[in-house]
């Protein structure tokens, strides 16, 4: 009998793809209304600054409706909450932070009425001075959120001062919105027996309990939080759905009836926050060849009124600086600034694309003052043999791939003949030019505070060989569930039909990390991996007994295998272990070994390991308007060996158009008042399908299993967010071809932004 292919290192479905393009797919706002569900709406605070004088609900009340309106005074338990650091007011007691800030919830007999309601609130606010709106602003003024972290080795200051090319500048890169499909959203339901169901578009479950428990004033044993699926995350949820639980709980406990809360998209873009906006000024020596010699960047970002996840997001861009290079002597610090606006907080690469695009701009702007192609400089400096393996915070790089990745990519995506086709056409097309660019990325897997890197797992087999899994990860759309049922299929040995996992709850698997720092897999797999072999152990001898021997037993392709030949469905096994009072469930945990961080001496091993990608990316710019077409773009990415092929190149495509969005398109625009002006798709553009590239090559670096992970595969969800970084490269190119290199390319580079450089670059003015 041939056996049946093994469930991992398969490209199949994702396990709710049927659901999802069917619409009936069940997300938080999709489940059955409750019998007396009410609905809330939050009152924003009407300004950025000013201080909370008091509040009149008292035309609220008269509207048909209404049922309640809390604020801050009807908070039993603490009126601080935050992922880190408890500094944001559930509602506002006091000093207003940011426009939006919520100073009351109106809680109705539907949303209508909650609205309406939250119009009608009178709020009472004395003036205050006027807000700080932009980072540059916070930076003049001094405003701080953390204290300078800095990673440094050798005399950088020497390095440069020695060098035979020495650049000085700054490197700005943009906020960006999250515009996850499904807004933020969470119902609280009373259980009537003096406890609290929670279901939340969250990535966190854990957190939430935790922090509604504290706002509550109760145990975290009261409070169950579910995570049925997200309609995307991105990081945005990964500690803002927490305001929204909490403010769903309070009223539920106030009213003694099941609450909902769900924002519109406006309020979505407009109340949370965003990708850190961050400005470098650095200073970088490289020799003739370009090796960079020494290198200093100092990094400030705005991290809005509150910490958040900021000083996390901070330390891992610092990680990121050395943008897949050695450099021998460096000096890399960074800070974050406060401004008054809607606190940032995680987003796809958390940090990491903010600081390799410095260093790949600074390594573009050394190769055209070198007159080198943009490839010698990256080969020179990649990591490897050559040059060094020892990251800036001392970590080793095993078996660096960068190089090799993009000599192979070199050479797949003909970047020689193109670039001879690029100089022939612009010499010939007076108003269209192109340009070709480059991105290496080195991007490293593991939540930088190592107690976060654990997870849990809860499997149970039923009597019918039928499996439920329950794990500590939340599915956002990413596959993670698909990818968990292919692991315990295979663990197990039945087919993955046979495997169900069900929706995240706390009261299954305590003590979650979020899913999130492209870990999902890693640890929850782990997890789930390991409570499959306590259970395959326990079924082994029963399946040994009924097979009538003591040898090995192999569990595949739904059957339990004797030594000699002989086989038992797994349903017969499951049963007869049950009849034999053998525990069909069990739990697993994981904890990444190996990694730990010193903050203060800036030295340690933060990640277990490291993805690396390479991209190409050819665009076409039209110096009339400023519009660009991607003309090509080949990508040779590094997922290990992976799970699931299909989902992870399909991971690897979103998030290359999702980075390109970031990079070209999604201009986050705030007023001098610090309201938001882009607070919808009308005003705020993300890609669609007519950005895509013309042609479009994506490979998965093969043979390239990686040791001590689930299946040797490697995070897929933030590293390929970096891949976009080649686009602007070439836009830069495509600038130049029209008279001059730009000095700078502000981002996005949205049309208005290239006719302007366009326009710098031909030498010609406004008007």
């Amino acid at each position: 009998m041939s056996e049946a292919p093994r469930a991992l290192h398969r490209s199949v479905p994702h396990e709710s793809a049927a659901l999802h393009v069917t619409g009936t797919a069940r997300y938080t706002d999709d489940l059955p209304a409750p019998p007396g569900l009410l609905h809330g709406w939050v009152v924003p605070a009407p300004a950025a600054t000013g201080t909370l004088r008091g509040v009149d609900a008292a035309p609220a009340l008269a509207v048909p409706g209404v049922v309640a309106v809390l604020t801050a005074a009807d908070i039993p338990g603490r009126n601080r909450i935050g992922p880190i650091v408890h500094d944001e007011p559930l509602l506002c007691d006091g000093p207003v932070a940011c426009f939006g800030q919520a100073v009351a919830f109106v809680v109705a007999e539907s949303r209508e009425a909650a609205r309406l309601g939250a119009a009608a609130v009178r709020v009472d606010l004395a003036p205050g001075p006027a807000p700080v709106v932009s980072l540059a602003a916070a930076l003049d003024a001094g405003r701080f959120l953390t204290a300078p972290h800095t990673i440094a080795r050798g005399d950088p200051d020497a390095a440069i001062a020695a060098a035979a090319l020495v650049l000085e500048g700054t490197v700005d890169s943009p906020a960006q919105d999250h515009f996850y499909l499904e807004t933020h959203v969470a119902r609280a339901l009373p259980d009537g027996e003096g406890g609290l169901h929670i279901v939340s578009s969250t990535q966190h479950p854990t957190e939430i309990q935790a922090e509604v428990a504290a706002v509550l004033g109760w145990d975290a044993g009261r409070v169950v939080c579910e995570v049925p699926r997200m309609g995307g995350g991105f990081g945005g949820k990964e500690s803002q759905a927490t305001s929204f639980a909490c403010l769903a709980a309070l009223a539920a406990v106030r009213t003694g009836r099941p609450v909902s809360l769900r924002l519109d998209r406006g309020q979505d873009m407009s109340w949370t926050g965003k990708r850190h906006p961050f400005h470098a000024r650095y200073r970088a020596g490289f020799a003739a060849d370009g090796a960079l010699l020494g290198y200093t960047v100092e990094l400030f970002s705005d991290g809005g009124w509150s910490l958040d996840l900021s000083g996390a997001v901070m330390d891992r861009a610092l990680f990121h600086l050395d943008a897949g290079m050695y450099v021998p002597a460096l000096r890399f610090t960074g800070r974050v600034c406060r401004t008054d606006l809607p606190s940032n907080t995680a987003f796809r690469g958390f940090g990491g694309p903010q600081g390799a695009l410095v260093t790949h701009t600074v390594l573009h702007r050394a190769a055209v003052a070198l007159g080198l192609p943009l490839e010698a400089v990256l080969l020179r400096n990649a990591y490897g043999p050559g040059t060094g393996t020892t990251a800036p915070y001392g970590q080793e790089v095993r078996a660096p791939r960068g190089a090799a990745m993009l000599r192979r990519l070199l050479t797949e995506a003909e970047v020689s003949a193109r670039r001879a086709e690029i100089t022939a056409f612009n010499a010939g097309s007076a108003w269209r030019k192109r340009g070709l660019g480059l991105m290496l990325v080195q991007f490293g897997i593991s939540f930088t505070n190592s107690l976060l890197n654990q997870a849990g797992a809860l499997v149970h087999i039923y009597t019918d060989g039928s499996v439920q899994v329950n794990h500590g990860g939340t599915e956002m759309g990413q596959g993670l569930h698909t990818k968990i049922q292919a692991i315990a299929a295979d663990a197990l040995g039945v087919p993955p039909a046979r495997v169900r996992v069900t929706a995240t709850r706390t009261d299954k698997v305590p003590n979650t990390s979020a899913t999130a720092a492209s870990s999902g897999t890693d640890l929850n797999g782990a997890a789930v991996a390991a409570a499959c072999a306590t259970l395959r152990a326990r079924l082994e001898p029963v399946a040994a007994g009924l097979l009538g021997g003591d040898g090995p037993v192999r569990f595949a392709d739904g059957l339990a295998h004797g030594a000699g030949g002989a086989s038992v469905p797994f349903a017969a096994v499951a049963r007869a272990a049950w009849v034999a009072r053998v525990s069909l469930s069990a739990t697993g945990h994981h904890a990444t070994p190996g990694i730990a961080y010193d903050r203060d001496a800036g030295r340690g091993t933060p990640f277990f390991y490291y993805a690396w990608g390479v991209c190409a990316a050819e665009v076409e710019l039209c110096g009339l308007t400023g519009e660009h077409a991607l003309r090509r773009v080949d990508i040779l990415h590094d997922c290990g060996d992976s799970l699931n092929p299909a989902i992870d190149r399909g991971q690897v495509e979103g998030a290359f158009i999702q980075g390109l969005g970031w990079l070209t398109a999604e201009e986050v625009r705030v007023s001098p008042d610090g309201r938001p002006l882009t607070r919808g798709p009308s005003t705020y553009k993300v890609p669609s399908a007519g950005d895509l590239p013309a042609d479009w090559r994506v490979r998965l670096l093969d043979d390239a299993a990686q040791p001590g992970v689930v299946g040797g595969s490697k995070a897929v969800g933030e590293p390929p967010f970096l891949l976009a970084m080649a686009v602007p490269a070439a836009l830069r190119e495509a600038v130049a071809a029209f008279g001059a290199h730009p000095a700078s390319l502000a981002l996005p580079a949205t049309p208005e932004h290239l006719l302007a450089a366009v326009t710098a670059a031909r030498g010609a003015s406004w008007g």
